[in-house]
């Protein structure tokens, strides 16, 4: 609808990766939030209710079968990065990543 049909794949990838780790790191709920900011940005977080900041991502090994998902964002997204919640009183994090249409 925003003309955005190039960015669908990876926007799907990181979402995915996003919330995989938000659901499999933690014992609490989970949420998926996507902000379209024109002129070109859009914008995906996860966020859980672990307070504690996500693994720094780990470099591609052939081996591996897991802990791949924070790499994978940040070969695929412009930018990213994590934060508490805003709001005083709450518990958990917000992992984003940034991708331009441009």
């Amino acid at each position: 609808m925003h003309g955005l049909i190039r960015l669908v794949d990876v926007a799907e990838l990181l979402a995915t990766e996003l919330v995989s780790n938000a659901v499999r790191h933690t014992k609490g709920p989970a949420g998926l939030r996507a902000h379209w900011s024109p002129p070109g940005t859009l914008r995906i977080g996860a966020w859980d209710a672990d307070p504690r900041p996500p693994e720094p991502p780990r470099q591609f090994e052939d081996e591996v079968e897991d802990g791949r998902g924070l790499a994978l964002v940040r070969a695929c997204a412009d930018v990213w990065g994590w934060q508490p919640p805003a709001r005083q009183g709450s518990r958990g994090k917000y992992v984003w990543c940034e991708v331009s249409a441009g």
